[in-house]
């Protein structure tokens, strides 16, 4: 039986704890090179991190040096420890939880993965800043009165006239400040354009990740949440779709007891928010196109008569949730995505 390592991951300290027929042989605290070395001379082990900052990193590291690497919850660690919280108690805790039975890992990502992530990361920040300035000055020019809509140019033209007419009473260091603002805005349009020619090139290089553009209501953004959220070439990847789907909280949550079985809403307190709202939302434009003409596609058909039973909000979510178990299936067995059209 091969050594289970727990291992509690930290910025400056890891604390790593060794079992071997259920006796700890160590707990100790080691630095992130020591660990790097440890791994790469240790035998063969179960080492099982608890998902958190760096855990993907660590994750692949360990499965260069030949070990089985697995990620575990954080929030399951922290049910199974004992005593109060510290490394040893955490770390030891990690080992107690990989040995419950039936339970499931939490899937990695891959190298590719985290950089797709981490573009999109980049981009949503760029996104909220965005919101944030353009916000921030509308009220402020409010507050003087003056007002931002098409027929006045928008944001553009009114900063550009209050900037430029020299009647208004604006002192210049006003004007300096609200232009200071301005390019900021603009710098972050401008930046946010940039992140996604990054995003459609790394598509375009990720034959996985490029054939998810040809689901309804898949754009380049969904396409790249769809890939992080559910590629995954080890054994931790989801069992069915609909797991898949659970996880980005587009089924409804059961609450069964003594037999009855209740369902309740779509799963709404689910990590992935941005994700599902993104689904949702490429849905819904879906649902605008398929309303204003005829069904082409055995899909289109089906979706058109949901809305006309249940309304576009309900057809959206049921769309979000087909898509993400066609994506999962498409990664998951290597195959295209081609709509059955509809016979005259």
């Amino acid at each position: 039986m091969p050594h289970v390592v727990g291992v509690d991951l930290a910025k400056d300290v890891i604390q790593v704890c060794v079992v071997k027929h259920k006796k700890v042989l160590s707990n100790k605290e080691m630095t992130p090179n020591d660990f790097t070395i440890w791994l790469a001379t240790h035998h063969t082990s179960t080492v099982v991190f608890e998902a958190c900052a760096t855990s993907n990193y660590w994750k692949q590291k360990a499965l260069e040096c030949g070990h089985d690497a697995k990620l575990i919850s954080a929030k399951l660690v922290a049910n199974i420890r004992q005593n109060q919280k510290t490394d040893k108690n955490d770390a030891l805790a990690i080992v107690q939880a990989s040995q419950l039975i039936d339970i499931r890992f939490i899937r990695g990502k891959t190298f590719s993965q985290q950089e797709l992530q981490s573009i999109n990361k980049m981009r949503e920040l760029a996104v909220r800043q965005k919101v944030a300035l353009n916000n921030q000055i509308k009220a402020l020019l409010l507050e003087f009165n003056i007002r931002i809509s098409p027929r006045n140019g928008g944001m553009s033209g009114v900063v550009q006239k209050v900037l430029e007419d020299a009647d208004n009473g604006f002192s210049a260091v006003f004007r300096e400040a609200l232009d200071s603002t301005w390019q900021a805005l603009l710098d972050i349009i401008k930046r946010i354009s940039g992140y996604e020619d990054n995003l459609r090139k790394t598509i375009n290089d990720n034959p996985d990740c490029k054939k998810l553009l040809a689901l309804e209501g898949v754009s380049t953004i969904n396409a790249v949440h769809l890939y992080t959220a559910l590629a995954c070439n080890d054994e931790n990847q989801f069992q069915t779709g609909r797991d898949a789907s659970a996880c980005i909280g587009l089924t409804p949550i059961q609450y069964s007891s003594g037999g009855k079985i209740k369902l309740g809403s779509i799963g709404k307190y689910v990590k992935n928010t941005l994700v599902r709202s993104n689904l949702i939302s490429g849905a819904m434009s879906m649902i605008q196109q398929v309303t204003r003409r005829n069904p082409r596609t055995t899909k289109e058909k089906w979706l058109k008569e949901l809305i006309e039973r249940r309304g576009k909000r309900c057809a959206a979510v049921a769309l979000a949730n087909k898509t993400v178990r066609t994506a999962f299936a498409m990664l998951r067995d290597g195959t295209e995505y081609q709509a059955q059209i509809l016979k005259n």
